[in-house]
């Protein structure tokens, strides 16, 4: 089976946990009781497809800024087609399936499922997407889509209208996002929520992207990208479409957009150090602080705490939180990267500390600063580290100096942390020069 996921941006509802590159789909909200510890919604989406069929290919249709999260928390045994930047759904998924047949070297004849990264879903809706994956390998339709059975009348979501009640049936048309009454109507008459999940044969959705844009192959395609017209699979494709199945779908679903919404999920009351006291009523603590919170007379009431700020909201008005975020100019202050992770400690007008994690048998660039000195102290673990290519082993308790312009890198021989001191007079992101390196 194939199967490209989509992962979208940022997105800043589940502030202070979700910022410009830590999207809600990477953050760990699920006890997964065998593991003894929290999942995200990709990894319960990655481990779930492969428990379904262990040989499919997944794919991962993604921003640069994602790339580093996705291979730290679910490894390199993923495909990853990056998007340059942003120009919606069709681009998107244009230039994933032209991955799949040109670099990936599957086969234009072979039938691929498109789905979200990030919904609320359990072990049935996995098997519904293999079915999906069989229904286009038959070739009856030039699409497949999976409608999903409205649990309530939403304006969230645009609507699919089957030919029939059957299980599986022909398509009679689409509906945009209505406003309630006229989704109670449509409901009546059998129509389900287009979640955004469908499956084709690759030369299906190939030939409809040599028919909108001028390219010959992935690589010309990745590098005429920027270039392309903003527009959603569903105008590009779906809505052209006449040959189109649509298979109900009739388990849970749910868009965890918002605090609210992800809390209704949640199968705990905290994660992290807190502490509710028995006249809190429908309250929920996410922490990633290593300090405790402490909630006494709440009801209805959401309260986050991470490096990045603190949220204490009615659960109602949480769903109304983006626009107060979107004015906050912030430092990202946690991020998961290839390697490991770091977190922002405290910041300076002329000084940043952070917390390094690097996992065994990872690295971090071999690079250089122009504007800044930095200082390592190994706070436990074992490594290597390279300056200007002399090669030095650390421990816990070592202290290592680097003048600007200096060439380091550490390699975590096993699980390494250290802190580190950056001190200048400018300290950006932009200040990084990257360099090969040779190591054995």
């Amino acid at each position: 089976m194939n199967i490209v996921l989509l992962s979208g941006g940022s997105g800043k509802r589940l502030w202070p946990l979700s910022n410009d590159i830590r999207s809600k789909q990477f953050i760990k909200f699920f006890k997964n009781e065998e593991l003894g510890d929290y999942e995200s919604m990709i990894q319960i989406m990655y481990r779930q497809i492969k428990n379904i069929d262990k040989d499919a290919k997944i794919t991962i249709a993604t921003s640069k800024t994602q790339v580093s999260s996705i291979y730290n928390q679910i490894g390199r045994d993923v495909g990853v087609s990056i998007e340059p930047c942003r120009r919606d759904t069709f681009p998107a998924i244009a230039l994933a399936t032209s991955y799949l047949h040109d670099v990936q070297g599957i086969d234009e004849n072979e039938a691929v499922v498109v789905c979200p990264v990030d919904p609320y879903v359990h072990e049935d809706y996995f098997e519904a997407l293999k079915e999906l994956h069989e229904l286009a390998e038959k070739g009856d339709a030039n699409l497949v889509l999976m409608g999903i059975e409205p649990t309530y009348p939403s304006e969230k979501y645009g609507y699919i209208i089957p030919n029939s009640k059957d299980d599986i049936s022909y398509v009679k048309e689409f509906k945009e996002k209505p406003d309630i009454e006229t989704a109670r109507k449509y409901i009546e008459n059998g129509a389900l929520w287009n979640g955004g999940v469908f499956a084709y044969k690759l030369k299906y959705v190939l030939d409809r992207a040599h028919e909108l844009i001028d390219f010959t192959d992935y690589e010309d395609l990745f590098d005429k990208y920027e270039t392309l017209t903003k527009i959603s699979f569903d105008y590009a494709v779906v809505e052209k479409e006449p040959e189109i199945l649509v298979k109900r779908f009739k388990g849970e679903w749910k868009d965890l957009g918002t605090w609210n919404t992800l809390t209704e999920a949640m199968e705990e009351t905290s994660i992290g150090k807190a502490i509710l006291n028995d006249t809190c009523k429908n309250v929920h603590v996410v922490n990633e602080l290593g300090v405790p919170v402490v909630c006494m007379g709440l009801t209805d009431v959401v309260v986050s705490a991470s490096a990045q700020g603190i949220l204490v909201s009615d659960k109602e008005q949480s769903s109304y939180i983006k626009p107060y975020v979107d004015g906050i100019d912030e430092q990202i202050m946690f991020a998961e990267k290839s390697w490991g992770s770091f977190k922002v400690i405290d910041v300076d007008d002329s000084s940043m500390t952070i917390k390094v994690t690097l996992n065994a048998g990872n690295k971090m660039n071999y690079h250089s600063h122009d504007l800044r000195n930095e200082i390592w102290n190994v706070i436990s673990g074992e490594g290597t580290a390279i300056i200007d290519g002399m090669e030095t082993p650390v421990k816990a308790g070592d202290v290592i100096t680097m003048e600007a312009g200096c060439k380091h890198t550490i390699i975590a021989k096993t699980n390494l942390n250290l802190i580190e001191v950056q001190v200048g007079s400018e300290i950006n992101a932009e200040d990084k020069h990257k360099f090969e390196l040779e190591y054995k």
